[in-house]
């Protein structure tokens, strides 16, 4: 576990939130302390704090793109971000994304569980703890999404929304596909028709790598995303704009804020019981190739931080 900058190891916390575009602190919590662990991929986007909820219960939080939104979506050290999280005794991440959506019943406001992927990265951000190292490991990632983690999911966040009907008309969208694309410019409008061809409902800059390292490191991921526009498939419309996504990113954030407040107790309570996590323990046991003389012991090393599992000294 990572120290702190004066040292003391922090508690163990079980749930960590990664906060997206507009999503840079939480309400109604106490703030603890900061904490930024370098791990063997470097620092995180930015210093993760420490909160108490009312039960006295710790969550983490990390703003993806770094304090005051400085990092762009291909430049985020997910590796650390996650590696980071791992360290601290994170067993759960709850992200959460801002997206465009690609379907017209998915409205500016509206929140969406996706259970699919569609990579369309082009291969400059590093999507792999293994890359680089004389260790090779292929996760199994055909539901890219932690399974049991987004059906305890479904029926709080939409109570939550139920319960904030009369301040907003936001409705819950599930079994969705992501588009995650490379960016920073946003799509053409051929893409934007090609993506919804493909099965696309929503498209986002962030979920990739950071589900695939989730995935390897063994940790539960869901993504709670909000839909700010309407991407760019729409005939006779102007394409998105960033003006367009502001406009509705801060309501987008301040709902999302109440919908972590409202189940992040219960949350920290299922992940210490495990059941909804059960996919991940182990996972990647049959992943990693086996063990030979190439390996390097600094490699196995490296590695150990996220997996000590498998790659403890002992081993």
């Amino acid at each position: 576990m990572a120290e702190d900058s004066k040292g003391k190891l922090p508690e163990a916390v079980l749930v960590g939130v990664i906060g997206g575009s507009g999503l840079y602190h939480l309400d109604n919590l106490t703030f603890i302390k900061h904490v930024n662990p370098e791990t063997p991929w470097g620092f995180p986007s930015s210093p993760i704090s420490i909160f108490a909820l009312p039960s006295g219960t710790q969550v983490a939080f990390l703003a993806r793109h770094g304090v005051g939104h400085t990092i762009n979506p291909s430049a985020v050290p997910a590796r650390a971000n996650i590696a980071a999280l791992k360290s601290l005794g994170v067993r759960a991440v709850l992200a959460f994304s801002a997206v465009g959506s690609l379907r017209e019943e998915i409205r500016p406001g509206d929140f969406v569980l996706p259970t699919q992927i569609i990579d369309r990265t082009k291969g400059v951000r590093p999507a792999s703890f293994f890359e680089g190292t004389s260790v090779v490991a292929h996760a199994s990632f055909g539901d890219p999404f932690s399974t049991r983690f987004v059906r305890w999911l479904e029926q709080r966040v939409a109570s939550v929304l139920v319960a904030h009907a009369g301040s907003s008309s936001a409705a819950l969208h599930t079994d969705k596909c992501v588009v995650c694309m490379e960016g920073p410019q946003f799509s053409t409008r051929a893409e934007s028709k090609m993506y919804r061809a493909w099965g696309g409902d929503i498209i986002n800059m962030s979920v990739l790598p950071e589900a695939k390292l989730a995935r390897e490191a063994e940790l539960g991921y869901a993504l709670i995303a909000t839909a700010t526009d309407y991407d760019s498939w729409r005939e006779n419309e102007d394409a998105v704009t960033s003006a367009d996504v502001f406009k509705v990113l801060q309501t987008n954030a301040a709902l999302s804020r109440t919908v972590a407040a409202t189940i992040l107790d219960e949350l920290h309570d299922a992940a210490q019981e495990g059941g909804i996590l059960t996919e991940q323990v182990g996972s990647m046991q049959y992943s990693i190739m086996p063990r030979s003389e190439k390996q390097k012991d600094e490699d196995r090393q490296k590695l150990a931080y996220i997996l000590p599992t498998y790659f403890s000294q002992e081993q």
